[in-house]
């Protein structure tokens, strides 16, 4: 009889998952970003900058200055404390253009509108997940499990309901993503003839203009595209026995495919790039941009590039000169090494309150406190199937396990260039879906290498990590949407002292 109940319940669980769960997981995820987004009334860690520069943006078309202590009178509704001055911001503009739509749509003076548009976003990326990973692993229901790890884990939920960069460029890259899965599933032999190639450059072009590390996915994706596109006309002429056997016969190809393909991508990455920097084009008050042709560093074979463009030009020497010299400490900064192992997460928020006093409700002190930690048991599961992929990989060359890294060589690894910069765990969001991708496809693996016997049991386990994480999360959940609570509770949330 027990047998029979489990059966059944089992079934209708599986009906329920199929017709409905990916609403399902965007609702939760929805109410994990929604819900109370306007607390705190206070500007957290870089909404500083961004929210404010997102303001001047939209009212002069670049970002204006603003007073040292302009982020009270911003929170207490008076958002007009800014100058036509420029301010010299060392991140393109696109970001914040979208954090402006949300300010337009619910006011400045709203906290919900700092954040909204990126909480928009984050919801729009856990239904990216699922579709990249319906492609990958050829099962709608496999693919709900990103999704759902995705919609409730605190690094996404944080980065989600703070009105920051890397959650939209995080959204971005997602989307590149899915558009190179779709040009890899119709390919044709012409480059001009792939729509979702240029799809991706596009995109790759527009996260660029959120953050310059877009320019890591755009040169990873690209290659990427190079080399698949050489091993299938390998295959072809093998198929077709055309192959040859000189050894280096593959180096004028792989030239000539790496330049036919930078032609076909690289311009319109570069028009959708120089697109987000339209109103500083366009205006002449922008940071910068009245530097004359003569002192904007460009040749002098190129004078024939319009002014704005050369002066353009000289900002960006100007921005990354800032980039790679950032060595300013700080209290929460991290190594890129230890991104993976949550060792120090950002604390965006953090308020102390007496009894009695700020809503506390206890007989001793409380805490509001938001950090952009990671559940750790999925993080714990990501980082072990990152490791069991990357071994896989190099035994059997799986295409669909090398697309699944191949987030993490564009979005990771080119940060461990900069060990010696000023850099935060909270970066991770960007790469973070193919950390769960990997985590999803090493569980379905598990799962079809189980024989049938052991088959039900592989399916407790994996329904069992996931009911865990949703606990935890749940668990964690106060430092993660900032609710009050009593100090001891916060203070058993902090297993690591490099969390505090």
């Amino acid at each position: 009889m027990f047998a029979i109940r489990s059966a059944n319940i089992l079934s209708a669980a599986r009906r329920i998952a199929d017709a409905y769960g990916i609403w399902l997981i965007l609702a939760l995820g929805t109410v994990a970003r929604f819900v109370g987004l306007g607390y705190p009334h206070k500007l957290v860690f870089d909404e500083t900058y961004y929210v404010k520069d997102a303001w001047t943006l939209g009212n002069l078309g670049y970002e204006g200055s603003w007073p040292a202590d302009a982020n009270s009178a911003f929170e207490a509704g008076i958002t007009d404390g800014y100058s036509s001055e420029p301010s010299f911001v060392v991140h393109p503009p696109l970001g914040k253009w979208i954090i402006y739509l949300g300010l337009r749509l619910w006011g400045p003076e709203n906290p919900v509108g700092w954040r909204f548009s990126v909480a928009v976003l984050s919801i729009a990326s856990i239904w990216l997940i699922y579709m990249v990973a319906n492609r990958l692993f050829e099962s709608k229901r496999w693919a709900l499990v990103p999704a759902f790890l995705l919609a409730i884990d605190g690094h996404a939920i944080v980065l989600g309901r703070t009105g920051l960069l890397d959650g939209i460029l995080a959204f971005f890259a997602l989307l590149a993503f899915y558009f190179l899965l779709r040009d890899r599933a119709s390919r044709n032999a012409s480059l001009l003839k792939r729509p979702w190639l240029a799809a991706m450059a596009l995109t790759l072009g527009l996260a660029t203009g959120v953050k310059w590390s877009g320019l890591y996915l755009l040169a990873t994706f690209a290659v990427y595209v190079v080399v698949s596109d050489l091993l299938l006309e390998r295959r072809l002429h093998q198929t077709t026995g055309e192959a040859t056997v000189e050894p280096l016969a593959w180096v004028p190809r792989f030239l000539l495919r790496s330049y036919s393909t930078a032609v076909v991508t690289l311009p319109l990455a570069l028009i959708a790039y120089i697109s987000t920097w339209t109103g500083w084009l366009v205006t002449s008050g922008g940071y910068d941009r009245q530097t004359a042709p003569s002192d904007s560093g460009v040749a002098d074979w190129l004078a024939w590039i319009p002014q704005p463009l050369q002066a353009l030009w000289h900002y960006h020497v100007q921005a990354y000169g800032f980039h790679v010299n950032l060595h300013t400490p700080h209290n929460y900064a991290s190594s890129p090494l230890t991104w993976l192992f949550l060792l120090r997460p950002t604390s965006f928020f953090y308020e102390g309150s007496d009894a009695g006093t700020l809503g506390c409700p206890s007989t001793e002190n409380c805490a509001n406190a938001i950090t952009a930690l990671g559940n750790p048991l999925i993080w714990a599961m990501a980082l072990l199937a990152l490791v069991a992929l990357t071994i896989a990989w190099f035994r059997t060359r799986n295409s669909k396990i090398g697309l699944i890294l191949l987030g993490l060589v564009g979005g990771y690894l080119p940060w461990l260039l900069y060990l010696n910069r000023t850099t935060f765990q909270f970066y991770a969001v960007v790469f973070l879906p193919w950390m769960l991708l990997a985590v999803g496809f090493w569980l379905k693996t598990q799962v079809s290498l189980a024989s049938s016997e052991r088959r039900k049991v592989v399916y407790r386990r994996v329904a069992f990590v996931l009911g865990a994480s949703l606990l935890l999360s749940i668990f964690f959940s106060s430092i993660w949407l900032g609710y009050t609570t009593d100090y001891w509770y916060w203070r058993i949330h902090m297993w690591l002292p490099s969390w505090i």
